[in-house]
């Protein structure tokens, strides 16, 4: 099998799709004119507001989203598919147009434009951190209720979004379900990025024989939040094919041998191995 050569988007999104798009589109075409086959953007591609009522008050449905349609079209026009890691959408609109429930959706758009597949982000993120940063997604955005695999030319991918990776049970599910790629959109806080992101995407693509493909958001952003970037592509061995050395928007590009998948899980068969055990007595 040919390798696959895809493309990790990092961008510092603003607070509205117009201009989260205007950013994004040149590094879109940067991608697609190196070669790449399968472009991904981060978490929260389309805007990022930290203000609710503002936020709330230009949020659109994904199919009135200005940035998800500008994508869609930039996927026909280059004839690549395109993974708009996650777009903040409305799952209804209000009485003045904006949003009363959102929803925080990856959207898998294929060479033709078309959406072949989302995913509503299952874990949200409400925290508490040491650095006294507060989060509360679950004030605003309706958690998802489903895993969700995609078929594409290249086989099955495992849909995830930043906080799910602390969850390895989603991610065993989507290797047993045939993943052959798992991808991470992130907006990981500085704090926890420098932390944890890396170690956490290693041990994800270890345990499950998987690539893993995490495009995030870098920098500090004009609705005051600060993203720690270094977009990576990891194999199934765990090993670093690629990665942003900053936060800094670009694009990184990796080639992924999917053969590498059989391979690792044949060397080390940790899908098969496994077996159901009673709980602890509590």
């Amino acid at each position: 099998m040919s390798p696959l050569r895809v493309a990790l988007i990092q961008t510092r999104t603003p607070a509205d799709q117009a201009a989260a798009l205007e950013q994004a589109a040149p590094l879109i075409r940067q991608a697609a004119q190196a070669g790449a086959q399968l472009i991904l953007t981060p978490e929260g591609s389309n805007l990022l507001q930290r203000d609710r009522p503002k936020m709330l008050a230009v949020m659109r449905t994904l199919e009135d989203d200005p940035y998800v349609q500008g994508v869609r079209a930039l996927a026909k026009e280059l004839g690549v598919w395109i993974l708009v890691g996650s777009a903040l959408v409305a799952h209804s609109s209000g009485t003045d147009g904006g949003a009363d429930k959102a929803a925080n959706r990856s959207v898998l758009i294929d060479a033709s434009g078309e959406v072949v597949q989302t995913y509503d982000k299952v874990h949200m993120f409400d925290v508490d951190l040491p650095s006294g940063e507060r989060y509360r997604e679950s004030s605003l955005y309706e958690p998802g209720g489903e895993a969700r695999l995609a078929r594409t030319p290249w086989g099955a991918v495992g849909l995830t979004i930043c906080y799910d990776i602390r969850f390895p049970q989603l991610f065993r599910a989507l290797a047993k379900a045939g993943a052959k790629i798992i991808t991470v959109p992130a907006a990981f806080t500085r704090p926890t990025g420098e932390a944890h992101w890396e170690v956490l995407l290693r041990a994800r693509a270890i345990e499950n024989g998987a690539f893993v493909l995490a495009p995030a958001q870098g920098g500090h952003h004009e609705d005051g939040r600060g993203t720690w970037g270094h977009s990576i592509a990891i194999d199934p061995w765990g090993r670093i094919l690629a990665q942003a050395q900053g936060d800094e928007p670009g694009v990184v590009i990796a080639d992924l041998n999917l053969d590498e998948v059989e391979r690792t899980r044949a060397a080390i068969p940790s899908l098969a191995n496994e077996r159901t055990f009673a709980g602890p007595d509590l």
